[in-house]
């Protein structure tokens, strides 16, 4: 869950874990460590047809999330680390 102050720079204040309730680490506006927000519009053929859902895990509660996968996310290793 993002919380943006609400000025001229719309500057992240707080970012929480929607599943812990965990504050997540800010330096300057940005998480400072690993965070994975994920944004789903739901479309015509879903119960949830019109909806934007939007939430944030912080990295636990993604590992928890994803070990209980049948089938686990891709990974690919990354090199060039923005």
């Amino acid at each position: 869950m993002k919380k943006i102050r609400k000025s001229s720079e719309n500057s992240l204040q707080a970012l929480i874990c929607n599943k812990c309730g965990r504050d997540i680490s800010l330096q300057n506006g940005q998480p400072a460590e690993g965070v994975c927000s994920v944004e789903v519009q739901w479309g015509y053929f879903s119960e949830k047809d019109g909806e934007l859902h939007r939430f944030d895990l912080c990295e636990e509660c993604y590992d928890r999330l994803t070990e209980s996968f049948v089938i686990p996310p891709e990974k690919q290793q990354v090199w060039e680390l923005l």
